[in-house]
């Protein structure tokens, strides 16, 4: 395949490019010259391919905190059901919180998904009770208690 860098299709990805994610997915601090050994190229390509991928978009380079570590033993999955005309302005709100990770809104039972970790159930209930009860919007909330997280990937 044409090398990416000044192709007419500068976003295509094409199988080093998916190397380099699926490597640095696998393990973020892995060196470019590993990744370059492993493809017979050099690290200046990668570094290359790298520093594009970040520019468009495709990769993000952050910290991924264990919230367990970080004292955070109780999380939560809550969905969320408000009136409709303030399903935004509810999302947007929810954002200010510390305790919540992540925001989507969605179709179905509920119209908002929000995962939350909190130190402790005390913790939770007061976030419960004292926040997100009183986000103007709010008509009615349903809390999965994470009992063990099995799976956790990131893409």
């Amino acid at each position: 395949m044409e090398n990416i860098i000044g192709n007419e299709f500068p976003d295509r990805l094409d199988k080093i490019d998916f190397h380099i994610i699926e490597a640095l997915r696998r393990d973020g601090r892995e060196a470019f010259a590993q990744i370059a050994e492993q493809l017979n190229v050099s690290p200046g390509m990668i570094r290359q391919r790298y520093n594009r991928l970040v520019d468009l978009g495709y990769l993000k380079v952050v910290a991924v905190t264990n919230p367990l570590m970080m004292g955070m033993r109780t999380s939560a999955l809550i969905g969320i059901r408000t009136d409709g005309r303030k399903m935004l302005e509810v999302a947007e709100r929810l954002t200010k919180f510390d305790e919540v990770v992540y925001i989507v809104v969605v179709s179905g039972r509920y119209d908002i998904m929000v995962e939350v970790f909190c130190r402790d159930h005390e913790d939770m209930l007061k976030f419960m009770t004292e926040k997100l009860a009183k986000v103007d919007g709010v008509r009615e909330t349903e809390s999965f208690i994470y009992l063990k997280i099995v799976k956790e990937i990131y893409f």
